[in-house]
């Protein structure tokens, strides 16, 4: 029989306090389709009935806020302005989705996520009086609103310097996009997904990206194409926002070192990273304006260190199979990327061959990989010796067509000189399906 807690949240002597969270997390999924009948601006402006229900209208209004929306490369882009800003002394929280294994590598102070212990005092604190003040008309949060309402809470109550908040999908209807006045804003690189819900163009898409400007705060994007940044330079004005595109980063500006997210797409996302985090500087003043004049000939040591440590699973991730690399001859990686997106799916494709033919690639950080030091060991003591079976395993959920994903990616690696064996799929739930292949 459930007791009660201390915090008045019931507990089970079958569930650890953690999974006891889980469930009741469980519990705010809601079970209609994206779309349906759900009107997203009424849902959209609940969330600020629980603002004030969570008494955060003053904490988030104090906070010194980067949002950023996109649709390749938001978690990426957030990932590197974190580990930049860390790495110049500030107390950072990272907010971003969705979660590899565990809920709270979405909560990140540090680079770290937060520890369970925090998390489970934070969780119960949003959900006992959002669960005490919330009724039929005013009901209890979805999924993904609840924990954008819970990152605010957990980064206003630790005091971070800074929040970087990624836009969870679109970004005018977005549970982030609470944040009235921002410090800066980024957009990434924009491209067709979430069609369904965000429009059938890329001015359509650019538009509702375009929906986290505010009025004067200074935004920046990368390179778009023509449709998109037509919306977006639009939309900008309409606000007075100062809108620059951010040119991706010289290689030669790392002074020798790599970044720590592999992928030529990457230092697209970095170059976004550096103006976003040198405009929060300039913004907090903590950073003189002459040196931002021309920032294309510099970068400060502690840019060119969070740009190197920055760290995200399953992106550009190389995994050895330890069991099978220990036990037999013929070796087995495995490359992860989150690709879903056209798109996306070239570029990790373009990564994949450049990661098998690019020998230097197993050089890189052990931030990337747990198994680091065998890949290395593979490929310069064992390679010549032992086969190697490189499997790459990309994204591809129930409401994405895996016959649109599948031919970028095919076409790509055979522009790269990589012949396909064999494509097959393995399923991890009802609602999710990762197609492995093997080259």
């Amino acid at each position: 029989m459930a007791e009660e807690g201390d915090n008045g949240s019931p507990k089970s002597s079958s569930l650890t306090p953690y999974e006891e969270a889980l469930d009741a997390l469980s519990s705010l999924i809601t079970r209609r389709t994206r779309v349906g009948d759900v009107n997203m601006e009424e849902r959209f402006n609940v969330l600020f009935e629980y603002l004030k229900m969570l008494d955060l209208e003053e904490a988030i209004s104090n906070m010194k806020i980067i949002h950023v929306a996109g649709t390749k490369g938001k978690g990426s882009t957030c990932t590197f302005t974190e580990s930049i800003l860390h790495n110049c002394g500030f107390h950072t929280g990272l907010f971003t989705s969705p979660h590899l294994i565990d809920i709270r590598e979405r909560f990140r102070l540090d680079g770290v996520e937060i520890c369970e212990e925090k998390f489970l005092a934070y969780f119960w604190w949003c959900y006992d009086r959002l669960k005490e003040k919330t009724d039929d008309n005013v009901p209890m949060p979805t999924f993904f609103h609840f924990l954008a309402l819970l990152a605010f809470k957990i980064f206003s109550a630790e005091q971070v310097d800074v929040s970087i908040m990624e836009v969870g999908l679109g970004g005018k209807f977005d549970a982030t996009n609470v944040v009235q006045a921002p410090t800066v804003c980024g957009i990434t690189s924009l491209g067709y997904d979430h069609m369904e819900i965000l429009g059938n163009t890329l001015g359509e898409i650019a538009g509702e990206k375009a929906g986290i400007f505010k009025h004067r705060i200074p935004a920046f994007t990368v390179p778009q194409p023509d449709e998109a940044m037509h919306v977006l330079k639009e939309k900008a004005s309409q606000l007075h926002v100062p809108l620059q595109v951010a040119i991706p980063l010289d290689a030669k500006l790392l002074n020798g070192s790599r970044l720590g997210l592999e992928g030529e797409h990457q230092y697209t996302n970095a170059g976004l990273a550096v103006a976003l985090c040198s405009t929060w500087l300039k913004m907090t003043g903590h950073l003189e304006d002459t040196h931002l004049k021309q920032p294309q000939h510099t970068l400060p040591e502690q840019f060119i260190k969070g740009l190197a440590t920055a760290s995200l699973q399953g992106r550009a991730q190389i995994v050895p199979d330890q069991l099978i690399n220990n036990e037999i001859s013929n070796k087995l990686v495995f490359f992860l990327d989150g690709a879903h997106s056209p798109e996306s799916m070239e570029a990790c494709a373009k990564w994949f061959s450049l990661a098998i033919k690019d020998q230097d690639l197993f050089h890189q950080k052990p931030d990337n990989s747990k198994f680091l030091d065998k890949v290395v060991k593979m490929h310069q003591g064992e390679r010549a010796q032992k086969k190697s079976t490189q499997i790459l395993l990309f994204n591809c959920m129930s409401v994405r067509d895996p016959q649109l994903l599948l031919p970028h990616l095919m076409k790509t690696c055979a522009d790269h000189v990589h012949s396909t064996k064999r494509v097959g799929k393995s399923h991890a739930g009802e609602q999710r399906q990762e197609y492995q292949c093997c080259f």
